[in-house]
């Protein structure tokens, strides 16, 4: 074996070892139960999870579209979308500080936040 493929073999190995460690971090399920929902970055929603009742309402873009988010068992996700890849419905519920659930076409982000951060 020649010294170039050892290095690519090692550097493929630091390779998924960081993957790796990026997911456990990213998958880290939030401990906040405050979310905002952020629209051209504007703060549209600032939502204690703990104390909403299990809903669903939609979240009309300006320039047209729409998305339709839903509020159950203290966890939230979008169901549906006009969006055409459903980029947004596929990420299910939000679960972690580091991945917000995002559309897009609708400029729509929905994130953990601290207690305070949306008044």
């Amino acid at each position: 074996m020649t010294k170039g493929v050892k290095l690519l073999i090692g550097a493929v190995i630091v390779i998924f070892a960081a993957a790796v460690v990026f997911a456990i971090i990213g998958s880290k399920p939030s401990d906040s139960t405050w979310v905002d929902i952020v629209q051209n970055n504007k703060i549209i929603y600032h939502l204690d999870l703990s104390e909403e009742k299990d809903r669903t309402f939609k979240i009309d873009y300006p320039d047209g579209g729409w998305n339709e988010v839903q509020i159950k068992d203290g966890h939230i996700s979008i169901i549906d979308a006009d969006c055409p890849d459903h980029t947004c419905i596929k990420t299910g519920e939000l679960r972690s500080e580091n991945i917000p659930i995002v559309c897009l076409p609708h400029k729509l982000v929905i994130r953990f936040s601290d207690e305070g951060a949306g008044e």
